[in-house]
């Protein structure tokens, strides 16, 4: 495992330098009860630290040995070429079924993965972000067990829902799960698996009971209070029950249920943007089976496959029919945005790193 640091470590270099990505692998992770909570969107010390070291080792932020992880997770190391992570393959897809088109954000391929493998008993359920049901696009982590749930909640809220939290509470009653998340979540769970497999070599190196990871490619998250809350509702007079969809396609869209569209500028929303993730370099969910995001498609959603597991799971949605697939280089401006966005988050987490180092001495 290395060296040992406490959760006051953690504290006072991730978390109180506001570069904590509020995922919660830190909270479920520690082995003693009492000691970290979860409030106000990141890990709180509540109990004298023990100093296990769990918290450290899992955090997506704290000394990330991207190789080490790579090898880990891939058995190999990126590529020179590989400009959006580790890549078997990719394609543009989107799901056949009218109902998920009808319900999600792009072309629905998260929604048919999960539902193929439900239908298929690959998994028993699906850890994804689903919405508070007392406040309107307010997103909250989520334990779907059935297709109903999953097309239910489908699509993207554009603030931070940590669904880590949901995988803690429920690993102990189902044994075959799918994890849909954000880059710093996938990161944080293979640095779980990874230090699980230090500990228990004789075991897979994967969780025992995470049958899949699907990532979402990610800019950035928005804060509730800003977006929706100060922007949207109060200045724009957008009453956040109306809304049916939100999307960024050149701008913010605001689907609403009447069909008018509303498009704010990115411009405008970007002072909302959560800050702490600027210091993230992973566009695409560069440590994930699957990785997921329609950035410069129209009703079709890039498919990054990365691992066997991934390439398994998406070639059996293929045989089922599930999905419409076609070559990625049908969409040649399309996947070189996907380069240049991937390369832009790198470059910018690399120069926020340099100011956090400066700042230090």
């Amino acid at each position: 495992m290395g060296l040992i640091s406490g959760f006051e470590d953690l504290e006072k270099r991730i978390v109180g330098q506001g570069a904590c990505t509020g995922c919660g692998a830190c909270v479920i992770s520690c082995q003693y009860k009492d000691i970290i909570e979860y409030s106000e969107g990141k890990p709180n010390s509540v109990g004298e630290c023990q100093i296990c070291g769990f918290c450290s080792h899992v955090c997506p932020r704290y000394a990330l040995q991207r190789t080490e992880l790579e090898r880990f997770v891939f058995g190999r190391v990126r590529k020179r070429e590989e400009d959006f992570g580790v890549c078997r393959d990719i394609y543009v897809a989107k799901s056949t079924d009218n109902e998920v088109l009808k319900h999600c954000q792009d072309g629905g391929v998260a929604t048919a993965l999960i539902n193929m493998a439900l239908d298929s008993d690959i998994i028993d359920g699906a850890i994804i972000s689903g919405v508070n049901p007392s406040i309107p696009w307010l997103p909250m982590p989520f334990f779907s067990t059935n297709k109903h749930e999953t097309v239910r909640y489908a699509g993207t809220r554009y603030t931070y829902s940590p669904n880590l939290l949901a995988l803690g509470k429920n690993t102990g009653e189902f044994a075959r799960l799918a994890f849909v998340g954000t880059p710093c979540q996938i990161r944080a769970l293979r640095q779980m698996e990874k230090i699980l497999y230090c500990i228990r070599p004789d075991l897979d190196k994967k969780i025992y009971f995470l049958a899949f990871t699907i990532g979402l490619f990610c800019s950035e998250s928005f804060t509730y209070e800003g977006l929706m809350q100060k922007k949207i509702q109060n200045e724009m007079g957008i009453d956040l029950n109306d809304i049916e969809k939100i999307n960024i396609k050149g701008g913010m869209l605001l689907t609403l249920k009447n069909g008018k569209t509303v498009k704010i500028p990115l411009k405008e929303v970007r002072p909302y943007a959560e800050e702490k993730c600027a210091y993230c370099d992973d566009f695409s969910a560069e440590f994930a089976d699957i990785s997921l995001g329609g950035v410069g498609l129209d009703r079709r959603t890039f498919a990054v496959i990365r691992t066997e597991q991934g390439e398994k799971i998406f070639n059996q949605a293929i045989q089922q029919k599930k999905l419409d697939i076609k070559p990625v280089n049908e969409f040649a401006r399309a996947y070189n945005l996907l380069i240049r966005l991937s390369k832009n988050k790198q470059s910018n987490a690399r120069k926020i790193e340099e100011q956090y180092i400066i700042a230090k001495k």
